[in-house]
């Protein structure tokens, strides 16, 4: 989401921000990981994807209709203006984002690329064109687009050295995958959720400091403030649901990768990602610090292992046996790297 340039001075802004980071850590390293060990295995992907989309969904609603009638704390029209401003900036970001990528990124047309892009989306059925390109940075790939700029997958000139054919394919299908399961536009419309609860209790929290009144007239100013730092603390509560969410899309992803170029293939190429970064903190760091790391197909948690690219099913083996999980996890839009591998070898292809 992009930040408004005059909120970088507004102290109501960066105080509700710091309150929600000690509310998100707290439930992050303590409520989170047990709510997810209990439940991990319960439900399918889709069923699990539902159930956030309704938690999610039911959260928000209960959180606008608090400020509207526990005492009048807003009049119905400052919602909409909430929620229209919220989604301007999201659409306008989701809309010139794919240029931005391009420009930031130095992406280039390439033909072998392009074959194979072809290639992996007729075996999947998925029509239309799907521009494939090389970009600059370290070994990663993702996938991009909208309606207007067309669909890209984005291949790094580093990772594509890296692959042989099988896991470039396999990398490639994680990312049409993403295409086809729409996942840029679902992710943008979840993340909608949290940011509206968000500045609902940003503006209740100013409306309390300037004084304001609820519907009967009566000063609540306190009320204000308590309503609308109760709503900042949902909203981060909600990001990590929206963070679930992601993880989940990414099993579908390795899914489909699989399903394009064989199990065998797309654990190689998750393993070589993941030796890759295992010793190497300052790319492992500015991929962490990405502004595009959850279109990315791998996102930093926890590497362990060899730098060295030779996967071998050993190393499989070994990655796989990896413990992993806790606050790196809750925190992260990806899975780890040894879960996705464990998952691969749970589906039937």
């Amino acid at each position: 989401m992009i930040l408004p340039y005059f909120l970088w001075f507004d102290p109501v802004y960066w105080i509700t921000m710091v309150i929600g980071y000690v509310v998100l850590m707290i439930v992050a390293s303590t409520v989170a990981p047990k709510l997810a060990r209990g439940l991990s295995g319960r439900f399918s992907l889709y069923i699990s994807m539902a159930l956030l989309a309704l938690v999610l969904t039911s959260i928000t609603a209960l959180s606008i209709w608090a400020a509207l009638y526990l005492g009048g704390l807003v009049t119905l029209y400052e919602i909409p203006l909430i929620v229209i401003f919220i989604v301007a900036m999201n659409f306008l970001t989701y809309i010139i984002s794919p240029f931005i990528i391009n420009l930031f990124y130095n992406a280039e047309k390439d033909n072998e690329l392009q074959q194979v892009v072809d290639a992996v989306a007729k075996r999947l059925g998925l029509g239309g064109r799907i521009k494939a390109v090389l970009v600059n940075g370290p070994p990663n790939a993702f996938s991009y687009g909208n309606f207007i700029a067309g669909r890209y997958v984005a291949v790094s000139r580093s990772l594509y050295r890296m692959l042989n054919r099988d896991e470039l394919e396999a990398v490639v299908g994680h990312e049409l995958g993403h295409h086809i399961h729409r996942d840029n536009l679902v992710m943008t419309f979840f993340g909608l959720f949290p940011a509206v609860v968000y500045y609902l209790g940003y503006s209740l929290v100013w409306q309390g400091i300037l004084g304001g009144r609820d519907e009967r007239g009566s000063s609540g100013g306190g009320l204000f403030m308590l309503v609308g730092i109760a709503l900042v603390v949902i909203s981060f509560i909600e990001q990590l649901l929206v963070l679930a969410f992601s993880r989940m899309r990414e099993y579908y992803a390795d899914y489909v990768g699989a399903r394009a170029a064989g199990r065998w293939p797309m654990q190689k190429a998750l393993a070589k990602l993941h030796l890759y970064y295992e010793n190497r903190d300052e790319a492992a760091e500015d991929l962490r610090g990405s502004k595009l790391k959850t279109l990315f197909i791998y996102a930093f948690v926890q590497a362990f292992g060899s730098p060295l690219y030779e996967v071998t099913p050993d190393t499989v083996e070994r990655i796989k046996r990896l413990e992993v999980g806790g606050i790196g996890e809750v925190l992260s839009d990806h899975p780890p790297v040894p879960k996705r591998l464990r998952f691969l070898d749970s589906i039937e292809i």
